[in-house]
């Protein structure tokens, strides 16, 4: 693994910060939560589409979001719909470390099991209806559902989807290492999504946000996250996939190094939201690991080594991939905008 200990962006606002993280730029905030630019999923799934057909480019599991947002700054923005992530379970979605009820099947499985003749037959009538209306739309909302129609009609006629989608084909043994609940269950669902040709995969492992009792409320989640993480090491090194498979583990911001006198609500004394200096957690990707990249001060207040930024994370997750950062995309008025504000690739992990 490489662990770097002095991202920062400064800002302790959940949607600016989120924002910040999955797109490499400022944008969003609390007052205007809206997304302003395309997350690196949407991106890799753009640049990069799929590595194998009949599979999605980008998938979330099991739904993708960020601060309770679907799918928020995980979202295409201007690139169009067409690369927003394919949600697996959007009736079952947002699963708690501690979550003990069954997990569903993903919705997707029950669209993939349909009939590929009347999925022709309404492939031909959407094309007689095509030519009706072909006006220019600024939100590429026509190509995203050319697009979404294609790939549609793969994913439902193919047996790629099904068969990555469909966990009950793993061993138990490895299901019981990753563990069983939503997190574990969602991480090796992840890798046999890599496995099969899907090029970005987020799995949600949400409920962080604890301002006081700190050591109860993080306390049980950690040893899930620890599992799954290590599963998934193991499991891609055994596959002699490490090399080819990035992992990042992320959230989108730390704690505050001064523990709080309480606030109104929340009266045990605790630790709030902090942009200043954080630690950020990458495996894998043929990077040089066993490192640990840049220091903070003695109290975690600020970097005073190798001071990392979002769009320095983004920039090495794009070296990895074989995408071009230098590359523009039009925003909504057709503006060129740079995938990142500047930002460059970790040096010293490549």
């Amino acid at each position: 693994m490489v662990f770097l200990r002095s991202v920062h962006h400064n800002n302790g606002d959940h949607f600016a910060a989120a924002h910040w993280m999955l797109t490499g730029r400022f944008g969003a905030t609390s007052a205007a939560k809206e997304a302003k630019y395309p997350s690196i999923g949407s991106i890799v799934a753009k640049t990069r589409g799929a590595n194998a057909p009949g599979i999605p480019a980008y998938v979330g599991l099991p739904s993708a979001e960020s601060v309770y947002l679907y799918p928020g700054y995980q979202g295409a923005s201007y690139l169009g719909g067409a690369y927003n992530p394919f949600d697996v379970h959007t009736g079952q979605k947002y699963l708690a470390a501690n979550h003990a009820g069954p997990i569903e099947k993903p919705q997707c499985l029950e669209v993939l099991g349909g009939d590929a003749v009347r999925t022709q037959s309404r492939v031909g009538l959407l094309a007689q209806l095509d030519h009706l209306r072909r006006d220019v739309d600024g939100r590429g909302v026509m190509e995203a559902m050319d697009r979404y129609q294609q790939s549609a009609v793969e994913l439902v006629t193919g047996e790629r989807a099904r068969t990555a989608f469909d966990i009950e084909k793993e061993d138990p043994k490895t299901r019981d290492r990753y563990g069983r609940g939503p997190w574990g269950h969602y991480t090796l669902l992840a890798r046999r999504l890599v496995e099969s040709g899907v090029s970005f995969v987020t799995v949600d492992m949400p409920h962080w946000d604890d301002h006081s009792g700190i050591e109860k409320g993080h306390g049980y989640k950690l040893p899930v996250l620890d599992q799954a993480v290590g599963a998934l090491m193991q499991d891609l090194a055994d596959r002699r996939l490490l090399d080819d498979v990035l992992v990042l583990v992320m959230g989108e911001f730390g704690r505050t190094p001064k523990i709080n006198t309480g606030q109104p609500g929340i009266p045990i004394p605790g630790r709030d939201h902090w942009g200043d200096c954080f630690s950020v957690m990458m495996a894998g990707g043929g990077l040089r690991t066993g490192q640990v990249i840049g220091a903070s001060n003695a109290r975690g207040e600020s970097p005073i080594e190798r001071p990392l930024t979002p769009s320095d994370v983004l920039a090495t997750v794009y070296h990895v991939l074989g995408i071009d950062t230098q590359q523009m995309f039009n925003d909504f008025t057709g503006r060129p905008i740079p995938m990142l504000d500047g930002g460059q690739a970790i040096r010293e992990i490549i």
